[in-house]
């Protein structure tokens, strides 16, 4: 019965008689159910109405079976979150929760994490506890969801309740995950001294600690300012074979770029490369953000020259993070180049970011630019030409 819903809804999805007209743009015969969720996708990142935002997803039947999909649910909440919409989310959730081929263990933990991103902990807990009344067992894959959900939703303090309370409630045994989840909500709440007792247990429960484990613990430190305890890890890592990559620099780098020590971050990077490790983008990315919050814009466009002369592609972050800072410090030539190579690359900034750009060109006298800008704007964003006409009938007239 269950594999004959199943298909039946596969079915459905894939060739319904009449497309949704919603997604349906192109006036196609029938959507497949990848056409349904890209279009779903591309509608709700542009859509800021809850009611609408309910509507494109209903008409979508999204799955978390399909990659597409588990991005259109994360973006919806998101959405619904940034407008407060707390009702909306609970009614999206609750909705899917009800669809006989949603009533798995896999949907159920995609709806803890979404409820922990809306910051409504209460529902992941609720969702956690309905699994029984769905013939659910909840594993330890459904305790880390929940775990996470705390994570995620900043309430640090409710994983070691959780965990006590649910791991003995439902027999559940812990894995790597769930004590990699306790240790960064020991560090993320400035406990870092007691993450540390909690990863030399580790060993005793049969979970052998990982670089994701030593990284948060880092991350926990350097917040702390603990220095001597980097030194500590650092020093456990090697002994229990665990050697630093890429990974484990970019969390040491991010930590002092987020403490005003790009500096430092730089001559960490000069260390690595010293012994191998090949930095990657992200690692590029913390410093130029991080050059950038100190004011220092000439050594984050050196970094970001720097990079591309390794090998190494900037990402769109590395575009965006640049771009918006130089525009704030009043660079604004250097700004419209970057502005350009990124658009090229179809990475277009937030219109905050481009209209701070289209004032500073008119601050230059470099009227065309600024034009030139608004009408690629309005060309690639319709829904948003208003608010460029706007902008534009603010330009000098010659």
């Amino acid at each position: 019965m269950a594999f004959a819903l199943r298909i039946s809804a596969i079915f459905c999805r894939n060739y319904s008689a009449s497309s949704p007209s919603i997604l349906n743009t192109k006036g196609l015969p029938f959507l497949t159910s990848k056409q349904k969720s890209r279009a779903a996708l591309a509608l709700l990142k542009s859509e800021k109405d809850p009611e609408r935002i309910l509507q494109i997803c209903r008409e979508a039947s999204l799955t978390p079976e399909s990659h597409l999909d588990r991005v259109a649910y994360t973006v919806a909440v998101e959405k619904l979150t940034a407008t407060q919409s707390f009702a909306a989310i609970r009614e999206f959730i609750e909705e899917h929760k009800k669809r006989p081929d949603l009533q798995n263990e896999r949907f159920m933990v995609k709806a803890i994490l979404l409820y922990g991103k809306a910051g409504m902990l209460d529902q992941a807990i609720q969702t956690f506890k309905q699994m029984g009344d769905l013939n659910l067992t909840r594993t330890v894959k459904s305790l880390n969801a929940l775990l996470s959900s705390c994570i995620i939703a900043k309430k640090y303090k409710e994983v070691a309740r959780l965990f006590d309370e649910y791991s003995k409630d439902y027999s559940i045994k812990p894995d790597t995950v769930t004590y990699n989840t306790m240790i960064k909500a020991l560090c993320e709440s400035d406990s870092s001294d007691s993450a540390l007792a909690l990863l030399k247990e580790m060993g005793k429960k049969g979970c052998k600690p990982n670089a994701i484990s030593y990284g948060n613990l880092l991350a926990g430190f350097y917040r702390e300012e603990k220095f001597d305890k980097v030194g500590v890890v650092l020093d456990l890592m090697e002994r229990n074979g665990c050697h630093p990559g890429v990974t484990t620099y970019n969390v040491r780098i991010q930590s002092l770029c987020k403490l005003k020590k790009s500096s430092e971050a730089m001559a960490l990077i000069r260390g690595m490369v010293s012994k191998g490790v090949r930095p990657n983008t992200t690692t590029f990315y913390h410093l130029i953000y991080g050059f950038c919050r100190e004011g220092n814009l000439e050594e984050a466009k050196k970094v970001f020259s720097e990079m591309k002369s390794r090998g190494c592609v900037p990402d769109s972050n590395c575009y965006f993070a640049l771009l918006y800072y130089l525009c704030e410090g009043g660079d604004y030539e250097p700004a419209f180049k970057l502005c350009r190579e990124s658009m090229e690359k179809d990475w277009v900034p937030s219109f905050k970011v481009m209209k701070s750009l289209v004032n500073g060109l008119v601050k230059l006298s470099k009227i065309e630019a600024a034009k030139e800008i608004i009408g690629e704007m309005k060309e690639k964003f319709p829904s948003n030409s208003e608010m460029w006409a706007t902008v534009e009938q603010g330009l000098p007239q010659h």
